[in-house]
């Protein structure tokens, strides 16, 4: 794959670490690696945006590219229009991904917000970007309760669109799970159609970036690069929590 776009099942839930440690992988392996962030918002100038995290985290040779910034945190076009700038439209970033993937082995594409986050006054979504460059869809997702009813609605839109899914990855797996996110392990697979391919710990954002590097391959499965194994941490994880027996024996 030349081109992976990165999407959520909302905000704030670990798109941006889960970016750095498929580009981490790839740059180990030797892969040449872009990271592109078609609309950046709620930074201000000068301050680092996602684009420059996942650079700090996978190394600096992954080439970063911000299209457009807005400094209010909100949905891209709703930013975009009260900054009174122009928004950042689905060509515009299917554009800049292609002549990336010139360059470089893998281009990433990370989104703002969700799949289906309007970009522009036109209801353009990075579900729009994926199909114009008819690229696959990392779904990342949260670990706890709710996170069923977003992944399958993310999936249906990818779906009904005929975009490619690759899969899940939990985009920040607690120290100490409660029983929604120890269930989830067994029902996102269902939820989504897709393997988990990965679950990234919590606060691993926070690690310094050769830290970061040396451990990003055990967080992803061999379909992104790594040598995550599903079922083991589903075992280890959450043996039987999803069962009734399991509930007994707790």
């Amino acid at each position: 794959m030349t081109v992976i776009v990165v999407s959520g099942t909302g905000t704030e839930i670990g798109k941006t670490v889960t970016t750095a440690a498929v580009a981490a992988v790839a740059l180990a392996a030797g892969r040449s690696v872009a990271v592109l962030k078609g609309t950046q918002t709620g930074v201000a100038p000068g301050e680092p945006g996602d684009a420059q995290e996942v650079a700090r985290l996978a190394g600096e040779a992954v080439t970063t590219l911000e299209l457009a910034r807005f400094p209010e945190p909100l949905a891209p076009n709703t930013a975009a229009r009260r900054a009174g700038l122009e928004p950042v439209r689905p060509a515009d970033v299917a554009d800049a991904a292609a002549k990336l993937a010139t360059e470089h082995d893998l281009v990433l594409v990370e989104g703002a917000g969700g799949l289906l986050v309007r970009l522009d006054d036109e209801g353009g979504t990075l579900a729009d970007t994926a199909r114009l460059l008819g690229a696959p869809v990392l779904v990342v997702a949260t670990a706890g309760l709710g996170t069923l009813n977003a992944t399958t609605l993310t999936t249906e839109a990818l779906r009904a669109r005929g975009i490619e899914q690759l899969g899940v990855v939990v985009g920040s797996w607690p120290a100490a799970p409660d029983l929604a996110s120890r269930c989830n392990l067994a029902d996102l697979p269902e939820a989504s159609g897709r393997r988990l391919l990965g679950a990234i710990p919590a606060g691993s954002g926070t690690l310094e970036g050769p830290d970061f590097r040396t451990r990003s391959g055990s967080w992803l499965g061999p379909e992104l690069g790594g040598t995550w194994n599903g079922a083991a941490f589903t075992e280890r994880e959450a043996p039987a929590a999803w069962s009734a027996e399991g509930a007994r024996e707790r």
